[in-house]
């Protein structure tokens, strides 16, 4: 799985995302102040608008926190509530419904990762109706009341306008949750249903394994076909079976009886509904001089997520890991792999690139080779290679010290150095990967491309150590959770803007920051001047002139008032995505549909920043809202 924009620890997150909070916020209300300044001293002139404003955020401030009333918001809380049933928002579970009935029809379980689109399919589908849902009620409540006159019943009762704003957006995240609840139950009977199949074994399918001339007593043969897939099928002499895996998954093998009368009876998918928790190392590479590198190599292609190294050569790509202990792993280290391949000249397309499997001290720099494997560069999906380290490691195919080379402004630094190579080190036929391999818990893994003429490319995630597997269906509500949090998000900007606006133009408003959040990190690398072409009125120019994005403008007057304008584009664009949420950030879907965990600091990092959106725009909703007559 690709993960371009890893989250940093929480402790470092946090404090980072406070202080960027805290000021985007101070920034946001000073801005604020001095509107509502403006709008009163050209009434009233300068001294009685600051006085007003004073008065209004201390009447916030008690609105919010002294005099608001548990027992008023639930109320109107209820209220929301029969509003939203009144209007008839079952129709979206209706039509959720309806949608799994269609693609129970199209979606393919012969394909090659069916529980993939699966997943995928019916959390995008969640996701879409739920940001619906959520725009419809948020923005069109509280502009109907207020044309309806309904609203005057509410603000001629003792409750506070800030009660009223906290009072729909529990209501309706209360409504979203049971929705979202039964999508939830729904999707997973989908999903589980959709990829049950049974496949059928006979003893007619099966033939002796023959060894040298001999037969071993062992059997094997294939399973019957289903969903266009068959499973190699092995039987020992002591009848025992095994499933090969197929197609991202297997099948458990129960064998009733013995010989001619043996009944073989396959049990239900496994390996399909995954909850992974890899245990990730840091990257760095090795280039084919030997020396240190912060970067692989660039084959030419556009997308630099992976770096590559050089086959047939001192090249490597070394991931770090830390804390490894033999109460965690006392059998070994079991690894998962996904490289990417790039071949210099093709010969057979067909035929796997060679790779070894290593492990090194990094302090002894004792370097032993555990495994070498086939990786292939034309498959239909990304193939996850499964490799393993074991604890006892016997006759290795190559040991030997190997020392760091890492360039610094003093010269060549070696690691370790050349007064404290041991050599004797590698005189051992059987290594003990803690005593042998293992410093302080620190563990070096290389991976090399052993043909010449062939690159292997990687990043950082593409080799992990697969900890255990989590629950497949805590997973799948930690995705519906994620999903949740962008609907509060959408419910606080959609009620907000319907305390100002018209219920259409809220609705358009609202939209307006969900497409924004979703392109929030690309509109920042624009404001920060890290896209190519330039910012948005040089792009613009190179779009029209049809310039291509690298070379440089001719120098002149035009080219120094685009630069200019962009400059002031910039500061704009980088205001706006300093409020909008991050809402591309929180999809959750690839995680569940290619089986990996959904770590808990992710969970809570989500979380607070979604009330860190939320609480200050439901603030700014309560000004806008006090601004109006109704609210008088």
């Amino acid at each position: 799985m690709v993960v371009e924009n890893p989250l940093p620890p929480f402790l470092i997150w946090f404090a980072g995302a406070l202080a960027i909070w805290l000021g985007v916020v101070a920034a946001v209300s000073l801005v604020g102040f001095f509107l509502g300044w403006l709008a009163v001293a050209l009434e009233r002139g300068p001294r009685e608008a600051v006085a007003r404003n004073w008065q209004m955020i201390c009447q916030a401030f008690q609105d919010f926190v002294r005099y608001i009333s548990g027992s008023r918001i639930s109320g109107l809380a209820y209220l929301a509530i029969k509003e939203s049933i009144r209007r008839r928002v079952i129709a979206v579970f209706v039509v959720f419904l309806v949608l799994l009935m269609f693609a129970g029809w199209h979606i393919d379980p012969a394909s090659r990762e069916p529980a993939v689109l699966y997943l995928n399919f019916v959390l995008s589908a969640t996701t879409y109706l739920m940001l619906l849902l959520a725009l419809f009620i948020a923005s069109f409540s509280l502009p109907t009341d207020i044309r309806n006159r309904t609203i005057h019943t509410v603000v001629t009762k003792p409750v506070r306008a800030s009660e009223i704003l906290l009072g729909r957006l529990s209501g309706f995240a209360l409504v979203a949750t049971v929705i979202l609840i039964g999508m939830a139950i729904v999707s997973f009977f989908f999903v589980t249903l959709g990829l049950n199949h049974r496949h059928t074994l006979t003893a007619e399918n099966l033939q002796s394994v023959t060894e040298g001339g001999g037969e071993t007593g062992t059997l094997t043969g294939l399973t019957s076909s289903v969903f266009g897939h068959r499973h190699r099928v092995y039987v020992d002499v002591g009848g025992q079976g095994r499933v090969e895996v197929a197609r991202g998954h297997y099948h458990s093998l129960r064998v009733v009886g013995s010989g001619p009368d043996a009944r073989y009876e396959i049990g239900p998918p496994e390996g399909f509904l995954l909850a992974r928790v890899p245990i990730y190392g840091k990257l760095e590479f090795r280039d084919r001089d030997g020396l240190d590198a912060d970067k692989g190599l660039n084959v030419g292609d556009e997308w630099t997520y992976r770096g590559y190294i050089q086959g047939a050569s001192p090249a490597a790509l070394i991931w770090t890991f830390e804390g490894m202990s033999p109460r965690r792993f006392p059998e070994g280290l079991p690894l998962e792999l996904t490289l990417g391949v790039f071949r210099t000249h093709k010969g057979n397309i067909e035929k796997p690139v060679l790779g070894s499997l290593a492990v090194r001290n990094p302090r002894t720099g004792l370097y032993v080779e555990t495994e070498i494997f086939e990786s292939r560069e034309f498959a239909e999906v990304p193939e996850i290679k499964r490799l393993f380290v074991p604890r006892k490691i016997v006759n290795p195919p190559s040991v030997q010290i190997i020392q760091r080379k890492k360039n610094t402004p003093e010269g060549i630094v070696l690691s370790p150095p050349p007064e404290e190579v041991r050599p004797e080190l590698t005189q051992k036929r059987e290594f003990d990967l803690y005593e042998d391999l293992v410093d302080n818990g620190r563990l070096e893994v290389w991976i090399r491309c052993i043909e010449p003429g062939q690159y292997f490319g990687a990043a950082q995630p593409d080799l992990y150590i697969r900890a255990r597997d989590g629950s497949f269906v805590i997973n799948l509500l930690k995705a519906c959770y994620g999903i949740w949090l962008v609907t509060i998000i959408v419910l606080a900007y959609g009620i907000t803007a319907s305390t100002f606006l018209s219920a259409p133009v809220a609705m358009v408003a609202t939209i307006g920051v969900l497409v924004g959040g979703l392109f929030r990190d690309f509109v920042i690398k624009l404001a920060l001047g890290q896209t190519y072409g330039g910012g948005p009125f040089e792009s613009l120019y190179r779009l029209v002139t049809q310039e291509n994005v690298m070379s440089e403008l001719e120098p002149g007057l035009g080219t120094l008032l685009l630069k200019m304008a962009d400059v002031i584009a910039r500061g704009f664009l980088f205001a706006v995505a300093s409020i909008l949420p991050p809402l591309g950030q929180f999809g959750w879907a690839n995680w569940v549909a290619h089986g990996f965990d959904i770590p808990w600091e992710h969970v809570l990092i989500r979380t607070l920043q979604t009330f860190a959106f939320a609480i200050p725009v439901i603030v700014a909703g309560y000004f806008f809202f006090k601004s109006r007559e109704i609210a008088e």
